[in-house]
Order: C-alpha cells, then sequence, then structure tokens
C-alpha cells in the first residue's frame, strides 16, 4: 500500500484503490490511525444533494492512496446533535411499527400493504388507523384501497395529490400483472410448441420405424415366394425321372 499517511486531516479530499480495484474517492471525515480505518463522505448515488454515500474504508486492505486535496485550516466544530430531534423520531418509528401490527391484526389485504408502500415513499406523515390508511391527518384511504374509498376535502390539495397517486398505483400494479400474465402465457405457449416438436418427432420416427418393418416383411415374403417358386420347379422334373 502506498501512500498512506499517520494522519488525514477533516475535509481533505482523499482516493482510496481497494483491493478489487474499486477506486473510492471523497471527503475526510474521521481517521483512527490506530485501525486505520477511514471515513468518506462521497456524492449520494441517487444523485440526490441533500444525500451523500458514506464509506468506512480499511487502509490495511487497500492498494493505493492518494490524497487529491488536503486541507491545512483545522475544521469547524461539530454540530452538536439534536437528542430531542432523535427521540421524537424513535418514538414515531416505534409508533408506526405498532400501529403497522394493529393493521395486520385488522386483516389488512396486501394490496393494500402495497399501497401503503407506494405513499410512505414520497410522503412522511402517512399512518395506519386501523385498517385504514391516514395520510398528513387529512385524508383517509379504506378498504378496498381505490380512489372511490379516499375520504377527505376534496378540494384540499393532500385530497388531490393523494387521489393522483392512488390512481397512479392502481394503474402501475394493473400493467405489472398484464405483463406477468403475458409472461406465463408465453412461457407455456413455448413448453407446448416444445412437446409439440417432440410428439412429432417420435410420431416421424414410429413411422420411419413402421416403414422399414414393412420393408423387411415385404423382402421376406419376395425370397419365401422365389424359394417356393424354386422348390415347384424342381419337382416336376425329379417325378419325370423316377417314373423312366
Amino acid at each position: 500500500m502506498a501512500g498512506v499517511s499517520e494522519c488525514f486531516a477533516i475535509g481533505s479530499i482523499v482516493a482510496c484503490k481497494t483491493c478489487y480495484n474499486k477506486v473510492i474517492e471523497g471527503e475526510v471525515q474521521a481517521f483512527d490511525p490506530q485501525t486505520k480505518m477511514l471515513v468518506l463522505k462521497c456524492p449520494a448515488s441517487n444523485n440526490r444533494p441533500s444525500c451523500s454515500n458514506v464509506y468506512i474504508v480499511n487502509l490495511s486492505l487497500v492498494s493505493d492512496v492518494q490524497v487529491k486535496k488536503e486541507v491545512t485550516t483545522p475544521p469547524e466544530p461539530t454540530k452538536p446533535l439534536n437528542l430531542q430531534r432523535i427521540s421524537n423520531r424513535v418514538r414515531t418509528n416505534i409508533e408506526q411499527k405498532r400501529c403497522l401490527i394493529a393493521a395486520i391484526r385488522a386483516g389488512v389485504t396486501q394490496e393494500g400493504m402495497m399501497l401503503f408502500n407506494t405513499i410512505s415513499k414520497t410522503i412522511n406523515e402517512v399512518t395506519w388507523q386501523g385498517p385504514n390508511i391516514v395520510v398528513m391527518n387529512q385524508v383517509t384511504i379504506t378498504p378496498p384501497y381505490t380512489p372511490d374509498n379516499i375520504k377527505g376535502d376534496i378540494h384540499s390539495k393532500a385530497f388531490i395529490h393523494i387521489r393522483k397517486v392512488v390512481e397512479k398505483h392502481l394503474r402501475d400494479t394493473q400493467l405489472n400483472t398484464l405483463r406477468q400474465q403475458q409472461t406465463s402465457s408465453q412461457q407455456q405457449q413455448e413448453a407446448g410448441d416444445s412437446s409439440c416438436s417432440s410428439s412429432a418427432s417420435a410420431t416421424i420416427n414410429n413411422n420411419t420405424n413402421s416403414s422399414n418393418n414393412n420393408s423387411n416383411s415385404n423382402n421376406n415374403n419376395t425370397r419365401m415366394t422365389a424359394t417356393v417358386a424354386a422348390a415347384g420347379s424342381t419337382t416336376p422334373s425329379t417325378a419325370l425321372a423316377n417314373s423312366q
């Protein structure tokens, strides 16, 4: 391993080449010289500016390390953690899990679970109230979770937005179901064609064998006829000789 420093300044840009020949380049967030563990913050793979990919690299397992940009100024003090916000988030997650368990016990269908997951991808304020889906405490979706089952102020932005989400979800679900059916039908048809080809091949082989058997039988009959004819032609001569 080349280019390993005794210390990496926070904020420096470092590129590491792993044992799999993968290059990881990012901003140094932390470094432990005893364990040689380096923490790098890299651009997010989902291209969101508010997100980042964080890698913990073991420098003992890299083949090359290069400092692209070194920071000499002391780093800014880290911001203190908002413990109250973390506690609220923990309580919210626990409450959501409890609501999910209650919804499952209430007999929520698979369609309801799929719709809930679709909404929660873009909206955080979504929870269960028994078998019902509650969004932003303004819109309620009851079973069987169709656009006609959306309850709330029909003129509000939340209601209009949720209705569009539900309609798109149903269209996508129907399209995926149709594609799966087409794929299954195509596979069954291909399997049937393969079976028919095998049957046709077996029939041709049987017909060929039957023709060969008939040909052999005809040849045997011809030989027997010739033998009988030969035997018949010699019999009169023998009788004539005996009479003389």
